[in-house]
């Protein structure tokens, strides 16, 4: 397998995983009222300034891992374009 391919993949499944994550943790700290329940103002604080910095390192992984694939996706088609030609010189 080819690295550029491996790395894409984990990329999206880290990104994704990680905003799955995030987003867990939010819904099973709401109340059933639907407000978040924190002990203290400065968990409260920390724990949101946190998990945005999570959800924005998930977007560039994501992101990351598109441009990844893309460019994997890329050099795959020129090989393939180039394979023929090569024949070709050889006959």
């Amino acid at each position: 397998m080819d690295p550029a391919l491996v790395l894409s993949i984990l990329a999206l499944l880290s990104g994704f995983a990680l905003r799955y994550w995030i987003n867990r943790r939010k819904f099973y700290r709401r109340s059933p009222l639907g407000a978040e329940g924190f002990s203290s103002y400065e968990k409260s604080v920390v724990i949101s300034f946190l998990e945005r910095i999570g959800k924005w390192i998930a977007y560039i992984l994501i992101i990351f891992g598109l441009l990844l694939y893309w460019s994997y996706s890329r050099q795959k088609k020129e090989k393939e374009k180039e394979v023929p030609i090569e024949i070709q010189n050889l006959k």
